[in-house]
């Protein structure tokens, strides 16, 4: 099944369950709410993570960032706990809690010894589901959060991919706007807006709880079930919205953004529309990010750094979304080399989109694509990470094999193909440094 064939989330009005490969079974309560384990009997950790389908994108211009804002506000108490509760009791017992928000979702996720884990389910879900917002923490955290922003705007490489996000997207936009909200929209929220974004956003057919490590399901979902209990997760409500492609994210015509910074390095960001998330030629692209800028070995790597020695990093990534996706290449180098490097990489994208990659480059390619899979299932958090993902964004879960399985498929006319389309396509252009606004040519 993919996420185009699904359709809302369920809300039975029972407990169902079933297994959906070795170790990993999914249960849906009556309220809509799922959970998802995976058992791996030869670990001695667990870890969970309790998945919000609610990201930055769902947020109007006027709310931008309460997401984020939410997230830090949920670990400052609730009835039963206070914020000392919540991170004592778990790094009472060798644990880790954390969460972090994306434009697509939010996680709030612990990681304890596998005894300790019905603590861990205890503490989580009392905090996501029953947090008081209290006015004073609500003061202290938009504290937090503004010198969060100004620190990040104080990191250079960090900013350079929000110039870039809102040149490709747009300000303002679904897509286009930071997660964390601006300094002009996290000032004036009040403690109002942002309980009337959590209660009406986190619904138990938005929520999807998952675990892995060494446990038993039946036993996790029981958990789960008494500390929601009587919680406003315990009530049904309209089934879960499906993110899909069939509306496209429009992108801006390209451009070229330049943010003037007092800056030792020049960060540049050039790039173009990518492929959405369900776009069955992802694992194409996956490979052909690792030819291009994937590693030390890539043709950007090699060619900048390598042989030039004209920066220090230099990289090509995407980002892919329900219905959008992105496809870009970062380099840092002295604000001097700047255009230089620019031009080798619109070059290295030119001679790769006219001439394809060779048999070689392919298989290095599928090679490290398929180790950066496995290898990232190593750890409990990966793995419980990799089951809510896969529920969330895909409504599918593959599994390891099955992965594998489609890297093995991608052949050298599906990569050449996509890279004569991709790197074909207009490129904007984001430069955070020591320029002026009309240092570098207009993006093709």
């Amino acid at each position: 099944m993919t996420a185009n064939d699904r359709g809302p989330a369920e809300r039975p009005a029972r407990v169902i369950t079933r297994t959906l490969h070795d170790g990993v079974r999914r249960t849906v309560l009556p309220s809509g709410l799922r959970i998802i384990t995976e058992a791996i009997p030869t670990t001695r950790s667990a870890s969970l993570g309790v998945w919000v389908g609610v990201g930055s994108r769902d947020e109007t211009p006027a709310l931008s960032g309460a997401s984020h804002f939410l997230e830090h506000l949920l670990f400052k108490g609730t009835e039963k706990r206070t914020a000392l509760d919540i991170s004592a009791q778990i790094e009472a017992v060798g644990g880790e809690t954390n969460a972090f928000t994306t434009k697509e979702y939010t996680c709030y996720y612990a990681r304890v010894l596998d005894a300790d884990l019905p603590l861990a389910v205890d503490v989580l879900c009392d905090a996501v589901a029953n947090s008081v917002l209290d006015p004073a923490d609500v003061e202290t955290e938009r504290g937090v959060i503004l010198e969060e922003i100004a620190m990040h705007d104080d990191e250079p490489g960090d900013e350079v991919h929000d110039v870039f996000t809102e040149a490709i997207f747009g300000a303002g936009t679904a897509l286009g706007r930071l997660i964390s909200g601006t300094e002009a929209t996290i000032s004036p929220m009040t403690r109002s807006q942002i309980n009337r974004f959590y209660r009406t956003r986190y619904k138990a057919p938005q929520i999807v709880i998952t675990a892995a490590g060494n446990l038993d399901h039946g036993k996790v979902v029981r958990l789960i079930r008494a500390a929601l209990a009587g919680t406003p997760l315990d009530t049904p409500g309209a089934p879960a919205a499906v993110r899909d492609g069939s509306r496209r994210h429009r992108i801006k015509p390209p451009t070229t953004v330049v943010r003037n910074r007092d800056t030792e390095q020049a960060h540049l960001v050039l790039g173009c529309e990518g492929l959405g998330r369900d776009d069955e030629r992802r694992f194409a692209q996956g490979v052909l990010n690792n030819v291009l800028g994937g590693g030390m070995s890539s043709r950007l790597f090699q060619e900048i750094r390598e042989k030039r020695g004209l920066a220090y990093s230099v990289y090509s990534y995407g980002s892919q979304y329900a219905d959008a996706g992105v496809f870009a290449v970062y380099a840092g180098c002295a604000p001097g080399k700047a255009e230089e490097v620019l031009a080798l990489i619109r070059a290295e994208l030119a001679v790769v989109a006219a001439e394809g990659v060779t048999a070689a480059e392919l298989a290095r390619g599928k090679g490290m694509a398929k180790g950066t899979y496995v290898l990232g299932l190593e750890d409990t958090g990966s793995r419980m990470s990799r089951l809510a993902k896969s529920e969330l964004l895909y409504g599918d879960l593959m599994s390891v094999d099955e992965l594998l399985t489609r890297v093995d498929a991608v052949t050298l006319d599906e990569v050449n193909a996509l890279a004569a389309e991709l790197l074909t396509r207009p490129m904007s252009l984001a430069v955070v440094g020591p320029f002026d606004d009309g240092a570098f040519p207009s993006a093709r």
